[in-house]
């Protein structure tokens, strides 16, 4: 598992058991998930912001023939608004993190895409 920092970046689906190796947990939705209530994920911190913009969920609609604009989009929206990322970058600095999401798809899904563009940005 690739590393930042000395802290580990997880991806995990939100309807997962929690892990007790995971860190600090954040939901990165925009959305709430469905059939979760809020009680279930009182540890977690939702970063709602931080997740793709409404027109851009909307356009990828978890098309996998849209996946590589889809993170490319993504990216770009982090980079706009890279203050969203905050709260994020100072978890790592202190503790693994686990980012929780929603979607059905493991692999392509905004919080494997956060992942990676956070370790970018723990690189610089």
């Amino acid at each position: 598992m690739p590393r930042t920092g000395k802290h580990k970046i997880r991806i995990k689906r939100v309807y997962e058991e929690p892990s007790s190796d995971g860190g600090e947990r954040f939901l990165v939705d925009r959305m709430w998930p469905r059939g979760i209530k809020k009680s279930a994920l009182s540890s977690a911190t939702w970063l709602r912001d931080v997740a793709p913009s409404a027109a851009l969920r909307k356009w990828f609609g978890h098309d996998p023939s849209k996946w590589p604009e889809f993170q490319k989009r993504y990216r770009a929206e982090l980079r706009k608004n890279s203050a969203v990322c905050e709260p994020l970058l100072s978890a790592i600095k202190k503790d693994d993190v686990t980012l929780l999401f929603a979607a059905k798809d493991p692999e392509m899904n905004n919080a494997a895409v956060l992942k990676k563009f956070l370790e970018t940005k723990e690189a610089d």
